[in-house]
């Protein structure tokens, strides 16, 4: 056995539901705009490289084989797309949802304004 994260999510919501997906991203594709999820979720790369930000934490990127977790909940993720622009990217996320909620809300641009003070400085800052 390899372990190749190990980490204690902030919280589990009551009554919360698994989902394992499976996410593939074209040749440099931004991936989905900011968003959160309302819970936890845990993710490993299966092919080529993601360009990984949470709010709060300098964007990086982890290639195949490498893990990546959110704690869900307020926190808004960024980015999640390929960070290569010749080939496809793939990864694995199990996510713990809220009963009754979506397994992902994107966040509005006033909002983004609002919380710009709790994200990282970019590369280009």
């Amino acid at each position: 056995m390899t372990t190749l994260q190990d980490v204690t999510p902030p919280f589990i919501p009551d009554g919360a539901t698994g989902m394992t997906v499976v996410i593939e991203w074209p040749p440099g594709n931004p991936g989905t705009p900011p968003h959160r999820h309302s819970g936890p979720c845990f993710g490993y790369v299966l092919e080529g490289a993601v360009r990984f930000e949470l709010e709060g934490e300098p964007e990086r990127v982890i290639e195949a084989g490498g893990t990546f977790w959110e704690p869900g909940g307020d926190v808004i993720h960024y980015q999640d797309g390929n960070a290569l622009q010749d080939v496809r990217t793939k990864f694995l996320v199990t996510m713990l949802m809220e009963p009754g909620k979506p397994r992902l809300t994107l966040v509005d641009e006033e909002e983004l304004r609002q919380r710009a003070h709790l994200r990282a400085p970019r590369p280009s800052d």
